[in-house]
């Protein structure tokens, strides 16, 4: 019980942070955020399309989603890395 009202606490702070910030800051914090999620979404599926030759497939869930998004196609590439030499 005690990690929902944490939880709720810390959703609350970052809704006032919204709400009092300027919005075209706001939504521009969140409209880089969807292009760098797109971004991702595509370095795994041209990944994954042109990798099936060699039998490489990346899964596109939330992890490695979140994993090419933030490190760009150098993720994308330790993703590749980690399933040939590890997996």
């Amino acid at each position: 019980m005690k990690a929902i009202m944490i939880l709720m606490g810390i959703l609350v702070i970052i809704g006032f942070f919204f709400i009092f910030r300027s919005p075209a800051k706001s939504l521009r914090l969140i409209g880089t955020g969807v292009i760098r999620l797109t971004i991702g979404v595509l370095f795994l599926f041209f990944l994954n399309v042109f990798g099936g030759a060699i039998g490489l497939h990346i899964p596109i869930n939330i992890f490695t989603v979140i994993i090419s998004s933030i490190l760009g196609l150098f993720g994308v590439t330790s993703l590749a890395a980690i399933h040939i030499f590890i997996l």
